[in-house]
This record gives C-alpha cells, structure tokens and sequence, in this order.
C-alpha cells in the first residue's frame, strides 16, 4: 500500500514504508497481526460472513489486533513473541517477511505501527481459536479473541456496520478497513458503504443537547437523566 491508493488514516498519521520506518530509531515500533481465513462462514439462518477474520478485546475494553509494541531489531520476531503471549499461536502459523502488510506513523506519538496478516485455512483459524486460552497473557492483558462480522443483515446496519461503531484502540479501525482493501475482503466501494451505513447508529448529540437544557428534566426516569447528565458533564468539561 502506498499514498497513491485509496486508504483511511486518522490525522496525524501517515503511510511509511517499512524500509523507512526502520530508520526512525528514535520512534517506538508496535506490530500486529491478523489472523484470517478468506472462507464464506454461515451466520444464522441466511446470513454469510465473507471471511473469518480476527481481532481481540483488550484488558481496557478496547479493541485491537493481536501483537504490540516490540523492542528486538527484528520486527517479525518481536511481533511472534507478542502472538506466543497473546494468543499462544502454535510456531507453524508464526508470521513471516511473506505476510506484512503496511506501516504508518503517528507522527505526534513518534511511533511506528506495522500490520501483518495471517492466511490460514477455515480448520486452522479453528484451532488458532480454541488455543487462545491456554495463553499465558489471557484474561489479564487480552480478554480473548473474537470473529469479526463480515456480513450486513437485512436492515443495512447490523452486521459490519454497527460492529464499526466500537471503541478500537489508537489507529486500529483504520488498520481494520486498510487490511481489509489490501487483502481484497472488501473493495473501497462497499467498505465506503459499510462505513456510510454505521452512521445509523450514531446519535446526534448536537441535536438532542439544546433541547435538554432548555428542558425540565424531573419526569425522565432515573437511568436516562443520569445517562445524559453523564454526557454533559464530559462534553461540557464538567
């Protein structure tokens, strides 16, 4: 992937080759992994996820990809280190030169991301699966891993689209729909819907706000007064 191609990338980052990145010793390096097989996977009773592709619920309740920062000098080894602790990936599905993907930097954070995946087949992405826990970092630094949902249900928002709404840690949304393009699970064109359609679920606070202010508020149930007492407060820095 170079800056000529269609990709996501928050502000303040930026594509870097890998060779270029290497050079940025001042810079921490972090590497991660994502683990897929390109099967189409029933779901339900008529829904069919394109792809079994994973990610993994970090101890912040964050989510993100398999890996992490590395210290070694070799990329690939410090990111097999981090797939060991993690998910205790069996050493004949350890990452390799072959599998990288792209890199990017956060500028501001001087650090250095590089993502890498992972082709199994449907059989070792099971596997891979239920050896998560038996690896040393499970249930204190990763909460386990899980399938993403490559599929949208009838109503155009379910599926891929509300998944998208999540909180992912750092850059990881946008290593998400990067990989996604480079691997060809999706085009740019139905990744641009899928992002279109999480827009549903998102509610619009600059609407709702000035009504709640100039409103009395003493006839809303407890929960929802307090749901949005919590909102002003952050949003209004109180």
């Amino acid at each position: 992937m170079d800056s000529s191609q269609k990709h996501y990338l928050s502000s303040g980052s930026e594509l870097i080759s890998f060779q270029k990145a290497l050079e940025l010793t001042d810079h921490r390096h972090a590497a991660h992994c994502c683990i897929y097989a390109p099967c189409p996977t029933p779901v339900l009773q008529h829904y069919t996820s394109s792809a079994l592709v994973s990610m993994q619920m970090r101890f912040d309740g964050l989510l993100g990809f398999h890996g992490g920062l590395v210290t070694e000098k070799d990329i690939v080894s410090g990111l097999n280190r981090e797939l060991k602790e993690e998910i205790n990936l069996d050493e004949k599905f350890f990452v390799t030169d072959k599998d990288y993907l792209f890199s990017y930097i956060e500028v501001s954070n001087k650090l250095c991301l590089h993502l890498y995946g992972k082709n199994v087949t449907k059989k070792d992405f099971e596997n891979i699966e239920r050896n998560v826990h038996t690896a040393r970092d499970f249930g204190k630094e990763t909460m386990g891993l899980f399938r993403v949902p490559m599929f949208t249900m009838d109503d155009g928002y379910y599926g891929l689209p509300a998944f998208l709404n999540n909180c992912f840690v750092g850059e990881a949304k946008n290593q998400f729909l990067n990989f996604l393009l480079v691997t060809n699970l999706l085009s740019s064109e139905e990744i641009d819907v899928a992002l279109k359609s999480s827009e549903k679920g998102q509610l619009n606070w600059l609407e709702v706000l000035p009504a709640y202010l100039l409103t009395d508020d003493s006839n809303l149930p407890l929960l929802q007064k307090a749901t949005i007492n919590i909102f002003v407060d952050v949003e209004l820095g109180q």
